[in-house]
Parts: structure tokens; sequence; C-alpha cells
């Protein structure tokens, strides 16, 4: 694990990566929620909880990016970034990793919370219109994002405001130890303009969807209290990725909306690099030929 700086245009966006022994099966790109940080994907307080980790030990390329206004672009960009501004910077710091580590047969983003608005803006943004000097999108893994608020956003999506507590953690016994000390070293503020783009999220999520041409997965926790993810909720997001080749939603038992942090971090990213490697297969064996 080793820290590392991607070009991101006007901004240099810092990052995690691990790497493999061998080649890369495919490479992951993991993008936090809000008022977090790239260390949310290398959580410290068990050793089964890092999904970077885990990520190279199955023979991945693993890079947790920090979000324009976070980390090293936090001075560039005090105010933080839209999505669409988000999605180009993360264009383009795609294209400084291809050119500097070998990535497999592609990319795959795994998001949380407003990681995967991010995720999912990117994503029908390069809907076909694909980069040469990026390698090919291959699915995105998305945990803790919906598409209408459980709460009144009126107040304002900001983690860190204390009645929103329970909102990001849920129960306490969902996490090991030291979970909440070590914490301390991933949060960050949130910037003012991602705030502003979180409220618009309702009406933007349908458009996105409809653009996106790899295979999603939707997990939603035991205890996800940001967003509706009832039955008829969760059957209508799967809806709206008419153009994917699949679409899936997930449910993860004792898990709150720090999926990643917790005891079921572990199962949550076995079953992504279950999906991940669902994807693999399919590039592979190309379509079917009926006899």
């Amino acid at each position: 694990m080793r820290p590392v700086a991607l070009q991101a245009g006007d901004v240099t966006l810092s990052a995690l990566i691990a790497q493999p022994a061998g080649p890369p099966r495919a490479t992951v790109v993991a993008v936090h929620g809000g008022g977090m940080s790239a260390a949310y994907f290398d959580g410290q307080a068990h050793p089964d909880v890092s999904l970077l980790a885990l990520g190279a030990r199955l023979g991945y390329t693993m890079v947790a990016v920090d979000r324009p206004g976070y980390g090293l672009s936090a001075a560039d960009a005090p105010g933080g970034q839209t999505l669409a501004e988000q999605a180009g910077a993360l264009h383009a710091a795609l294209r400084h990793l291809a050119a500097r580590a070998e990535t497999g047969a592609g990319l795959f983003l795994l998001a949380h919370s407003f990681g995967g608005k991010l995720a999912l803006t990117y994503a029908a943004c390069q809907a076909g219109d694909p980069d040469p000097a990026v390698p090919p999108l291959l699915g995105l893994d998305i945990s803790g994002l919906g598409r209408d608020y459980a709460v009144d956003p009126g107040n304002g999506p900001d983690p860190h405001q204390h009645r929103n507590w329970k909102r990001n953690w849920g129960a306490l016994r969902f996490y090991p130890p030291n979970t909440f000390r070590e914490a301390e070293a991933m949060v960050a503020p949130m910037p003012p303009r991602e705030r502003a783009e979180a409220l618009q999220w309702p009406r933007r999520f349908p458009v996105a969807a409809a653009a996106v041409q790899v295979p999603v997965r939707l997990t939603f926790a035991e205890q996800e209290l940001w967003w509706h993810h009832d039955e008829d909720t969760v059957a209508d997001l799967a809806a709206h990725f008419a153009s994917a080749p699949s679409a899936s939603v997930d449910r993860q038992p004792g898990a709150g909306h720090n999926i990643s942090l917790g005891w079921a971090a572990r199962t949550y990213h076995l079953r992504a690099f279950a999906f991940f490697e669902q994807c693999l297969a399919r590039r592979t064996a190309g379509p079917s030929v009926t006899a």
C-alpha cells in the first residue's frame, strides 16, 4: 500500500494504490463518499476490513482516489467541484494512472454514497465515447446510494452534522473495536459545492442511470437510513438502467451505511469481486453462439 498523486487537469488528486504480486486481472478504482477520504477503503480497525488489501490479494490493481476537494486537491479546489467537473477530473486521473501502471483487462468502479453519484455520472459521460488512452470501463459496484432521500434534503445532507451520526453508522455492534478512533483520520470536510450538488440528485439519477452501458450492482445496508429502498423503490431503481447489460440490487445484513468499515465489509467486498469476476467472464466469453 502506498500513496500516489494523479494529475487530473487543474488539480492533483491524492490516492492509495495496492498492486498484486503478478500482472493484474483488472483495476478497481474505489471512490469514497461525502465527508470521507480514500482511506475509507483501507480500514485499519481489523485485518478483514481493507478493500485495497483484499483486492490486491485477489489479483487486482487497487486504487482508492481522493475526489476533488479532498486530500491533495483541497487547497486547489476548497469549494469542491460539480459532479460533471469531478467526472472530467476522474477521467484525466485514470488516463494518468493507465500511463504509469498495469491495469489488466480494464476498469471497475467501486463507489460509496456520494462517490456512487460520481461513478454513475462518469459512466454516463463515457458511454459511446471511449478514450483509447483510458482502459475500458467494465462495471459499477455502488453501495449506500439510491435516488430519493429518506431525509429532508432541505436540511442539507452534511454527514458531519450530529443528527446524521446514526444515518452514517447504524448500530455500534456492526463495527470492530477502535473503528471510530481510526475513522478520525479518514473524515474530511464536505465541500460546499458538493452539498449543493447532493440536493439535485433525485432528478439527475434517472438521466445518468439511463445512459450507463456497463453492468451495475447496487447494495443497501440493513440499516441504510439515508435513502428509500423498499421493494417497490428497488425495482424502480433497477429499471432505470435500461441500457446496461444487467442491473441488480443486493442487501447487506449486519451493516450500516458505512459498509466498508464494519464487520460485514469482507462479505460485501467478496460479493463485489464475485460481480467483477462475472463481468470479466462475460467479456472473455464474448457473444453467445446458438447451435
